[in-house]
C-alpha cells in the first residue's frame, strides 16, 4: 500500500493495487494554488509517496505517479510523462533491490512548477550507487545509466544527494515540454 502525503501534511492511502484513491487532489480553496505562493498554477505543488520497500511497492509507485499527474491535470507532454514514469520506476527498483535491508520504507517525492516536475526516490540506506556503463554481458544494472539519459534527452537534470539522517535521495527533472 502506497501513503501519499501532500507537503501540507494531508495524508491518504491508496489501495492494495496501488491506486492512490483520489484523495492527493486539493478541495475547493486549497492547496498550492490557494495556499501556496501567489500566482501559483493549480498543479503546482510537492506530494511525498511512502511505501515498503518491497517488489510491490515498484508498479504501485508508478501508478500513483501516473495518477497524481493525472489527477492534478499536469500539461506534460506524453513523452515526458513515460519518461518520468520509467525514472520512477527504475529509482524505486534500486531502492527495493538494494537499500530494502537498511531501509524498510521508501519515500516518493513528485514536485510540480510551472514548466518543470522533480521525482525524487529517498531511502536510508548510506550506499550511493553509480551509473554502470553498458555491458552487454548483464542482464541488469543499468538503471542509473537509464535515468541519466533520459534526464539527458529531455533535456533535465538528475543528482543524488545524502539525507539528514545518513540515507540518499536520487532525484531526476524533467521540463514538461520535451526539447525540439
Amino acid at each position: 500500500m502506497v501513503t501519499i502525503e501532500r507537503e501540507d501534511g494531508d495524508r491518504t492511502r491508496g489501495g492494495e493495487g496501488g491506486a492512490a484513491g483520489g484523495g492527493t487532489r486539493p478541495a475547493e480553496g486549497e492547496g498550492p494554488a490557494a495556499g501556496g505562493p501567489p500566482g501559483a498554477l493549480p498543479h503546482e505543488g510537492v506530494w511525498r509517496f511512502t511505501a515498503p520497500t518491497v517488489d510491490a511497492s515498484v508498479p504501485q509507485a508508478r501508478r500513483a505517479v501516473r495518477d497524481l499527474l493525472a489527477r492534478q491535470r499536469v500539461p506534460a507532454a506524453e513523452d515526458v510523462v513515460e519518461g518520468l514514469l520509467l525514472i520512477v520506476s527504475e529509482l524505486t527498483t534500486n531502492a527495493v533491490r538494494h537499500a530494502a535491508l537498511l531501509s524498510p520504507t521508501l519515500a516518493v517525492e513528485v514536485a510540480v512548477g510551472t514548466d518543470w516536475v522533480r521525482v525524487s526516490v529517498e531511502d536510508e540506506h548510506p550506499y550511493r550507487p553509480t551509473a554502470l556503463e553498458t555491458d552487454h554481458g548483464r542482464t541488469g544494472g543499468r538503471g542509473l545509466l537509464l535515468v541519466r539519459e533520459i534526464t539527458r534527452e529531455a533535456g533535465g537534470a538528475c543528482d543524488m544527494a545524502r539525507t539528514a539522517s545518513g540515507g540518499k535521495v536520487i532525484w531526476a527533472t524533467l521540463p514538461l515540454r520535451p526539447l525540439v
